[in-house]
């Protein structure tokens, strides 16, 4: 099956703002229906590009079985760092960069376990530039680092 996550993250008063994140999952199964399931979560003190990540994690730790995926995020740090191998190098260096340790370490663990059984694919597009799907994404972003209530699975969408 063929999955589209949409993701984005959010942290007001960066670097160490709560943050959120907001995460929308697509599909259309066999009988050609249009799926959608939304998630957003966090309202912890963080940084953006923490909430990036869990953006990602949260998207692919919702799938219930292998899946080709293709995961658009508006985050060049979280794009650029899984598609230029920067991932792989850290690893071979025991997670170490050019500059010292690898930030969020943690985070970018979870995410190539919770990649491990899918065909996957990120990539970028532009913050802000009318994606309805990533507009969708910072509301949902916003809202839990606003504290808006917004941190449950919010289920299946609607239409």
């Amino acid at each position: 099956m063929k999955v589209t996550i949409y993701t984005d993250g959010a942290a007001r008063g960066n670097p160490n703002g709560p943050g959120g994140y907001g995460t929308i999952l697509q599909y259309v199964d066999k009988n050609g229906t249009l799926h959608e399931r939304e998630l957003s979560g966090g309202y912890e003190k963080t940084t953006n590009n923490r909430m990036e990540l869990m953006a990602v994690i949260a998207g692919l730790e919702a799938l219930k079985r292998p899946c080709q995926v293709e995961v658009i995020s508006d985050s060049r740090y979280v794009t650029d760092a899984f598609n230029k191998h920067w991932i792989k190098g850290w690893m071979k260096k025991g997670w170490k960069g050019s500059t010292g340790p690898v930030k969020n370490v943690d985070l970018w663990k979870r995410l190539l376990a919770a990649a491990n059984p899918h065909e996957i694919k990120l990539t970028w597009v532009r913050g802000h530039d009318g994606h309805p799907e990533n507009e969708r994404c910072d509301r949902l972003a916003t809202g839990a680092a606003d504290g808006e209530g917004l941190q449950k699975d919010t289920g299946l969408a609607e239409g």
